[in-house]
């Protein structure tokens, strides 16, 4: 079987001049090589496509797989997410995680907590700001907490994120609306424990791995999992695995935002507690990291006895799943390599 493997490459964007903090959701090498790595130990033929401009010169030159393993986040606009796997549904290949709908949808902090909100997910009330007009009309009683709408990694994140006034708010609503060029998600903050849940597998084959808990140490900045305090976990946080009551009322409500907004194959879902010590829904990452040591998913995977190959492997396993119950299912042959009645990892 021939996987190809779509990915943003940390060091490609830093070497055309973009910030550590601009490339902070994309790839280091190592990551690449892991999952390559981790592919290949599963019997899989590999195939490192890169960005989506390289995907698209390779489609253009009749290029083809039997699945393709995405990762790319994209470098432009709040559906960047959204962009490979809408091209390779464009081209009928079948790919890894979730579709163009379910990217661009989540990566809006403000669309995904309306939905999460329908669906009877508690989340943390908020207001969406698109300007420095709508930040005076907030109500909400503070402290809130601002962040860019559609960021990851914890970008715009800083221990000014939790603001306690009006000027406040203004001042750092204001900053992020002229540094990310995109509307700010202010919420009502949460005081109470962290927590990140891993999910594996799609709809009614979902199911949590594990909760694991984020302790902020003394040498963090205090109160918020910030973009600094990600970029230095090492020396700044430590992660626990949590299953005492809350932590599994934290795995139950990721569980029910995950299959409710119809993310797939693996990822994570991020929840803090109210001041009733209550959890409550944050944000959801449907394509999250994969680096065998220092990504949360691995991470919580490795406190549930699940090897990272074992990890890629589910993964592939979802994603064929979902092929060869549907449309493409009946092309496959055509592309060779493997027949429709059997699954690519064992």
């Amino acid at each position: 079987m021939k996987i190809g493997v779509t990915y943003d490459l940390r060091d490609d964007y830093l070497a055309a001049g973009y910030s550590e903090e601009e490339t902070a959701e994309f790839d280091r090498l190592s990551t690449i090589d892991a999952i390559d790595g981790a592919l290949r130990e599963l019997g899989l033929i590999t195939d490192r496509i890169g960005n989506l401009h390289a995907l698209v010169q390779r489609l253009a030159r009749g290029d083809r797989w039997n699945l393709v393993f995405n990762i790319a986040e994209g470098l432009r606009g709040i559906g960047r997410e959204s962009q490979v796997p809408a091209l390779l549904d464009a081209y009928g290949i079948p790919y890894t995680f979730s579709d163009p709908l379910v990217t661009a949808l989540t990566l809006h902090k403000g669309l995904c907590k309306q939905v999460v909100r329908a669906l009877g997910v508690p989340t943390p009330d908020f207001f969406v700001a698109e300007n420095e007009a709508q930040l005076r009309e907030i109500t909400l009683p503070g402290p809130l907490f601002l962040k860019p709408v559609a960021e990851g990694t914890g970008k715009g994140i800083t221990p000014q994120s939790k603001v306690r006034n009006r000027d406040e708010l203004l001042n750092v609503g204001r900053e992020l609306l002229a540094r990310f060029n995109q509307p700010v998600l202010v919420e009502t903050f949460l005081p109470g424990r962290e927590f990140t849940v891993g999910i594996l597998g799609t709809g009614p084959e979902a199911r949590a791995v594990g909760v694991m808990e984020i302790h902020l140490n003394a040498q963090a900045e205090s109160d918020v999992y910030s973009y600094v305090n990600k970029e230095y976990c090492e020396e700044r946080v430590e992660y626990t695995p949590a299953d005492d009551p809350v932590a599994r009322e934290a795995a139950r409500i990721a569980l029910q935002a995950w299959t409710g907004l119809g993310c797939r194959d693996a990822g994570r879902v991020d929840l803090r507690a109210d001041a009733a010590g209550m959890p409550q829904f944050m944000e959801v990452n449907p394509l999250a990291g994969l680096h065998p040591e220092h990504s949360d998913l691995p991470i919580l995977c490795r406190f549930a006895g699940i090897s990272y190959r074992e990890l890629i492997g589910h993964i592939v396993q979802s994603a064929w799943k979902r092929v060869l119950n549907s449309h493409w299912a009946g092309r496959l042959e055509t592309w060779g390599e493997m027949h429709t009645d059997s699954c690519p990892v064992t």
